[in-house]
């Protein structure tokens, strides 16, 4: 797919826009004063394939315990900052990356103007980040509520002030926990500008219907080439925020990154315990980086064609399956032993 031409700027060594591949954020969920359990939620985050990570600094105790999370971290760190300009410039003094600032709420000019001079001192990127939920009082008067021209609006206001104190190291974002609202503000805004975007719905629930309304907000918008970051957003442990982002990129053949599990959703037909074996080999898949395409296929009318297509799969019947590598048979496995033929196979495989 072609995507949008943007420009690129750099979040602490990771390419943003130009062309670099859509990268994968996430947010911590810690009190960010506590050091260790902060930097062990980021190590965790890392592991899982995270590329940025975006901490909250909602007060000075936070922004100075940046500079002990920075030293301790692999990956670049976003501040979060709202209300108070001067935890924006601590965060900056503390080594932050990148900073996330929200229109709505960050303050007058002047002061957006001192975070703007620290910020192009040490070429930090500045993300404007809009949400529906905290438009500032004019344009609420103006739209009469959160639309996608109010989330426009309010992000091209700011913009005007950076690029008019020659700033331009931005990335935008617009997010809403409405899906239609949020694509409708990220196409009226694509056509206004050129800096990279991040994509996000924000406030989307827990697992099932936040992997949903992320899926359809950020992969429409992605499919159409719109987006250079992501964020899944889900009232659970930010790990599966980036596990589902992955996925998301992988349906799209936007990135690769670990094991693509295909399996049937079961029917009459199946003749094994096809769930048990599915997640007990995707649990085991789990820290696996390298791409790999894996079948567990459950009854005799798809399985053999899917598990040939596959990297290597096993389609399962009546007590015994079969076990396919790069198209070719390779044995009969009582089923039983299934999902450690198949674990034990995969790890070679990727070793």
């Amino acid at each position: 797919m072609k995507r949008r031409e943007s420009r690129q700027i750099d979040i602490g060594g990771v390419k943003i826009g130009g062309g670099a591949p859509v990268v994968v954020q996430s947010m911590t969920n810690t009190a960010t004063h506590d050091v260790a359990a902060t930097v062990n939620q980021v190590n965790c985050l890392t592991n899982a394939g995270c590329e940025l990570v975006r901490l909250a600094v909602p007060d000075m105790k936070a922004a100075s315990a940046l500079r002990e999370i920075k030293s301790q971290a692999t990956i670049p760190i976003i501040a979060d900052i709202h209300f108070d300009y001067r935890l924006a410039l601590a965060a900056i003094e503390n080594g932050a990356d990148g900073l996330r600032l929200n229109p709505g709420n960050i303050g007058r000019r002047k002061e957006v103007q001192e975070i703007v001079v620290a910020a192009r001192e040490q070429a930090i990127p500045i993300r404007i980040g809009v949400n529906s939920g905290s438009l500032n009082r004019a344009l609420l008067r103006k739209y009469g509520h959160s639309t996608p021209e109010a989330l426009v609006e309010s992000a091209m206001g700011h913009v005007r002030i950076l690029e008019e104190l020659d700033f331009h190291l931005i990335k935008i974002s617009l997010k809403s926990p409405d899906v239609l609202q949020m694509i409708s503000a990220y196409r009226l805004l694509s056509e206004k500008v050129d800096y990279p975007l991040h994509l996000g719905v924000t406030e989307a629930g827990g697992l099932v219907s936040g992997t949903v309304k992320n899926s359809l907000g950020i992969g429409i918008l992605l499919s159409e080439g719109i987006g250079d970051t992501i964020r899944v957003s889900l009232t659970r442990d930010p790990v599966d925020e980036v596990k589902v982002a992955y996925e998301i990129l992988k349906a799209l053949g936007l990135r690769q990154r670990g094991a693509e599990i295909i399996s049937c959703p079961t029917c009459g037909r199946c003749e094994i315990d096809l769930l048990s074996l599915a997640e007990r080999v995707e649990n085991a898949l789990n820290g696996i980086t390298t791409p790999i395409k894996v079948a567990i296929m459950g009854c005799v009318v798809n399985g053999p064609g899917e598990a040939r297509e596959a990297d290597i799969g096993i389609a399962g019947g009546r007590g015994q399956g079969t076990l396919f590598k790069k198209g070719r048979l390779i044995k009969k496995v009582p089923e039983s032993d299934l999902a450690r033929a198949l674990i034990d196979e995969v790890k070679k495989m990727v070793n």
